[in-house]
This record gives C-alpha cells, structure tokens and sequence, in this order.
C-alpha cells in the first residue's frame, strides 16, 4: 500500500529537500512512525504526547484527519496526505 505524503518546507531538511515521500503504511499513526524511521526527528515535530501537535494539521485527501479518527485513520492505497503547519500572522 503505497501513500503520498506531502512534505512542507518547515519540515524539509529532516527529508534531504524532499517535497514528496512514498510511504507504505495504513493508518496516520503508521505514516508519521514510518516518517520517524526514514526521517529521524520528524514525529517530535508532528507529535505531542502521543497527540498531533496543535499547530499541525494533516489531511489525508484534503479531509483533516481530526474530524476523522486522529492518528488512527485509515489511509487508502494511493491517497495523499498533506501535512500543514498553521500560520500565523497579521
């Protein structure tokens, strides 16, 4: 099962530039851990105690996996998932 993760500029040089990844996995949960194994640091910049950080939001085909099951939805072979920090400002 293959997913598309698109990675933002904030998180890039844990991923040597990458913008897109591949990532073999079912759930979120799976996702991030196999972010986290490829891309070491990169679940302490998605995570907080086990939660998605406040300030991070991921979609998984444009649906915001917090109206879904967390870090437990499922993803589809073929879906993309969007990680996307907030912004701020004025």
């Amino acid at each position: 099962m293959s997913v598309k993760v698109r990675i933002p500029s904030q998180l890039r040089q844990l991923t040597s530039g990458e913008g897109m990844v591949e990532i073999d996995a079912g759930t979120i949960g799976g996702i991030i851990m196999e972010l986290e194994n490829r891309h070491p640091g990169m679940a302490e910049r998605l995570l907080d105690e086990g939660e998605v950080r406040r300030f991070i939001n991921i979609y998984v085909d444009g649906d915001d996996i917090r109206f879904a099951s967390g870090l437990d939805t499922e993803v589809a072979d073929g879906a993309e998932v969007s990680i996307v920090p907030a912004v701020a400002g004025g």
